[in-house]
């Protein structure tokens, strides 16, 4: 029997975060994966996707090519080839993966690939081997949920319907695309194959899609996604699939049918807990219960990422896996969540952090909203990338920063200064007194901070 200081099931952003850092301390570690080392985010999830999302703007920037004054003459010769798309997206995949791995190797973890069943709080069965470990990092993420649908899983099982996981290794880019659910995932997926030509529909059943979205900027992205001539359709349940039709009742009652080439489900996630059934850990809901250390209900098990449910994001699995290990190791940290910040792979990209408007209005805080649009701002004009804007909420008493929304092609990479700003408890002031780069799309921050404290300069 092999012995460890650390057993982590899973091998996705939390858990070999987690392992990396155990083994950069010093700590025996092993680490077991049933699927692929990177887990759902580095083969099906994160990396793949904007793979896909960067092919597919290059062909859009090719067909709009006059806006930059470029000419094709014959633009049905502009067309995407999906077995190269998937390619690329399968080699960056694979040096990721591989990348990580040796990671992973240099730190000493051992790996172990099989799936793993935990035993009891020190013991971890895997391909008949049977490990012990002091403490054990349970990262199995999570799986989408499929709902109490008539005909939903014969439709899987044949192929008409998938998830986000299937979609990615399709033969073909489909003639039409219907998108069961609303959120993110959705909304990414919708994006890339209306940018390769697909008719695609969402069906959601809940009054908008996107909620956690600030209204303002959901508002301004459904304008631009009709205008893109994605067919959204709002507080619709669906209520039977057959092969390639979806069947859905609307608000008024009116049952409709729509055929599909394919069907993708996207409508939740609940964690993966069969390896660890034994446990009988607390649950709330589909997720495990943790403390602010990542602690379960059993002291020396802690469970990180998508299987507890805190916030199904990439960065936040590996920021709970650091505060695992230095737990571990005797430190106790913990996350504010309202400083986390999220972002949405569309085009344009959304990006947030903090509360929203509506939010601010429900807990009856007294606030100010600056925003700043990107066709007032120089960068964005030379780049064509001139549809959105950001939003930032202060405080009305400090100007202290507490929420950004941002619209804008690069928006994940621009909320960065705001989780900065937000991490030191920063102002608009502070914001406003800083030098930003001109021409950039960063000046957007310093014009929106001086609405706060008076007015912006170039609006």
């Amino acid at each position: 029997m092999k012995n460890y200081d650390l057993i982590i099931l899973g091998s996705g952003s939390g858990g070999y975060v987690a392992a990396i850092k155990a083994g950069q301390k010093k700590l025996k570690v092993a680490i077991i994966e049933k699927e692929a080392i990177g887990g759902v985010c580095l083969n099906w999830g994160c990396i793949p996707t904007k793979s896909l999302l960067k092919s597919a703007k290059v062909y859009n920037e090719i067909l709009n090519s006059k806006d930059y004054g470029i000419i094709i003459e014959d633009k049905t010769q502009v067309k995407p080839d999906w077995k190269a798309i998937v390619k690329r997206k399968d080699r960056i995949v694979r040096r990721l993966t591989g990348g990580v791995k040796m990671l992973l190797e240099k730190n000493n973890v051992d790996i172990f690939i099989g799936e793993g069943t935990v035993l009891n709080k020190n013991e971890v069965k895997v391909n008949d081997e049977i490990l012990k470990s002091k403490n054990i990092i349970l990262a199995t993420g999570a799986s989408p949920i499929f709902p109490p649908i008539d005909g939903i899983e014969k439709a899987y099982k044949d192929g008409h319907l998938l998830t986000s996981k299937e979609i990615l290794d399709i033969d073909s880019i489909p003639h039409d695309l219907v998108i069961i659910g609303g959120g993110v995932i959705g909304l990414e997926f919708a994006t890339i194959f209306n940018a390769f030509g697909s008719k695609v529909t969402i069906i959601e059943r809940e009054k908008d899609i996107l909620l956690n979205v600030d209204d303002e900027i959901r508002e301004a992205m459904l304008k631009i996604m009709k205008k893109a001539q994605v067919n959204i359709l709002t507080e619709s349940s669906v209520i039977k699939v057959l092969e390639n039709e979806v069947t859905y009742k609307t608000s008024n009652g009116e049952t409709k049918t729509i055929s599909s080439e394919k069907i993708l489900l996207s409508v939740g996630m609940k964690a993966n807990t069969n390896s660890f059934k034994s446990l009988n850990l607390n649950m709330e809901k589909h997720f495990v219960s943790i403390n602010d250390q990542m602690q379960t209900s059993i002291d020396n098990v802690y469970a990180i990422g998508d299987v507890n449910g805190k916030m199904m994001l990439a960065h936040v699995a590996s920021h709970q896996g650091l505060i695992a290990i230095e737990h571990i190791l005797g430190e106790s940290k913990k996350i504010n969540y309202n400083q986390i910040p999220s972002a949405i792979y569309s085009f344009p990209e959304i990006a947030q952090i903090g509360i929203t408007e509506k939010e601010a209005k429900t807990q009856g805080l007294e606030y100010k909203v600056s925003k700043f649009y990107l066709q007032a701002n120089g960068k964005a004009l030379a780049g064509n990338e001139t549809e959105g804007f950001i939003k930032i909420i202060a405080s009305k008493q400090y100007n202290e920063i507490i929420g950004v929304h941002i619209l804008a092609d690069n928006a994940s990479d621009l909320i960065s200064e705001a989780v900065m700003t937000m991490k030191l408890e920063g102002t608009a002031d502070e914001i406003a007194n800083s030098v930003h780069p001109h021409p950039s799309i960063s000046e957007i921050f310093h014009e929106a901070a001086l609405g706060i404290i008076d007015k912006p300069i170039h609006s």
